[in-house]
């Protein structure tokens, strides 16, 4: 294998390796009955004038797996951060004590559990066509190279090794969808 077939299969694989934690990252997102501190990632604060992630405003924790407490590090910013809560429409209902917001997780009855597992679904279609793209842009580089000289055959196992790659990745993304479904739907 030479060096240039080498850097694109690569880069095919640092793609795909981007898609599984991106995807990841929303399954994290994607709550399933119990309390995470990641179910607020995603959420901005208006925070003196700029728009901040709730990580870098407060301290987030979950003392039980029904609870997620939010102790603001300034404690004139907890009605900004309230308020970015309620509006990032994650169906949480957070109640202010003052130095801290508590936020009770309710839990999950059977149609929401649905609904959530659908969109864990449309997450798992998302890294597909990632991966797919990933594939998409490796054999067309592929190509590239055979027409600046690479041999046919070594452009061809080039391709074929990205094709089992993409094969390994997708299995990868079921494998996490199905724990993910699994872990959603256990009541």
């Amino acid at each position: 294998m030479t060096e240039e077939t080498q850097f694109v299969l690569d880069s095919v694989q640092e793609s795909m390796d981007h898609a599984i934690v991106h995807l990841d990252r929303e399954f994290q997102k994607i709550r399933a009955g119990k309390a995470n501190p990641g179910m607020l990632n995603g959420v901005m604060v208006d925070y003196y004038g700029s728009h901040v992630p709730i990580e870098q405003t407060a301290n987030i924790n979950t003392p039980d797996p029904r609870q997620i407490i939010v102790q603001p590090y300034d404690k004139s910013s907890i009605h900004a951060i309230e308020k970015a809560i309620m509006a990032a429409n994650l169906g949480f209902n957070p109640q202010n004590e003052g130095e801290l917001l508590r936020i009770n997780v309710p839990p999950l009855n059977e149609e929401r559990r649905k609904d959530l597992v659908k969109r864990a679904k449309v997450e798992t279609e998302d890294a597909k066509v990632g991966i797919r793209n990933a594939r998409r842009h490796g054999n067309e580089d592929a190509k590239k190279l055979e027409k600046d000289g690479l041999p046919e055959d070594e452009a061809k196992r080039l391709i074929e090794k990205i094709q089992e790659l993409t094969d390994s990745y997708i299995q990868k993304v079921e494998k996490l969808f199905e724990m993910k479904e699994k872990d959603i739907l256990t009541v």
